[in-house]
């Protein structure tokens, strides 16, 4: 889908952890007639809304449904264990799965962790938010895992956090629809990749004035030339290099 069809704004859907701050200002730079509208939308949900035409392209989290989108990968993320700030966690610079033993781990139903096995002992309900974890954690019920992106939205003063190894880990990709890649979609994969506005992998704009980038270098490669054939004309030289009005060889004697 592109000229006519597309949308004269660029809607990009983001799962709550993510931070598109950087990515939005660049987009506003280089396409300040062309507004991003940002949706915050649960990362069990994204798939259905750019499926549903409710976005143009999604910051998501992994696994990505390759029968469905295209997807380019962009970091993962650290697991962390939010814990009160009192824990005995809290003594050590990161924790491993074993040292959770005597905790109740909280699952919230939207965990973006995929488990084999949840260290610790499981609690008797699953709460059904991550942010409903949080707040148990705070109750000093039991402690929860999560990416490091998560444990900083939900930040708590009465609250701290430290590495967890041997965990598994979240990581995040620009996502869009198989089928439905804009020129808008291109224009933002230029940006989270980090290529410059004139990078020759990314769509390229015009110039001011209208003209192309290679009519431009077509004129500066020809100005050279100008300017060489100007000068010949000012010095009086002709093509072979003599002045004008002279004969070559030996000068004759005057009678």
């Amino acid at each position: 889908m592109t000229g006519s069809d597309e949308t004269p704004s660029f809607r990009l859907a983001y799962v709550p952890g993510v931070m598109p701050d950087k990515w939005v200002r660049i987009w506003n730079e280089r396409q300040p007639d062309v507004p991003l509208i940002l949706t915050q939308v649960p990362a069990g949900e994204v798939a259905e809304r750019l499926l549903g035409g409710d976005a143009d392209a999604g910051l998501v989290r992994t696994p990505v449904d390759r029968t469905a989108f295209s997807a380019i990968a962009l970091y993962t993320e650290q697991t962390v264990v939010v814990v009160p700030k009192d824990h005995l966690v809290t003594a050590v610079d990161e924790v491993a799965p074993e040292d959770l033993a005597d905790d109740i781990v909280l699952h919230p139903l939207d965990d973006v962790l995929d488990w084999e096995t949840l260290p610790g002992r499981p609690a008797l309900e699953r709460p059904a938010a991550t942010a409903d974890a949080v707040e148990l954690v705070a109750a000093g019920i039991g402690v929860l895992v999560v990416p490091l992106s998560l444990a900083r939205l939900h930040h708590r003063k009465d609250l701290t956090h430290r590495p967890l190894t041997d965990a598994p880990e979240s990581s995040v990709a620009l996502a869009w629809p198989e089928d439905a890649k804009t020129d808008q979609v291109e224009d933002f994969i230029g940006i989270v990749r980090g290529r410059t506005v004139n990078s020759t992998r990314g769509r390229q704009q015009p110039p001011a004035g209208g003209r192309s980038t290679d009519a431009a270098r077509g004129d500066a490669r020809r100005k050279p030339a100008a300017a060489k054939s100007a000068g010949a004309k000012r010095t009086g030289k002709s093509g072979s290099g003599a002045p004008k009005g002279t004969r070559r060889g030996k000068p004759r004697r005057r009678s």
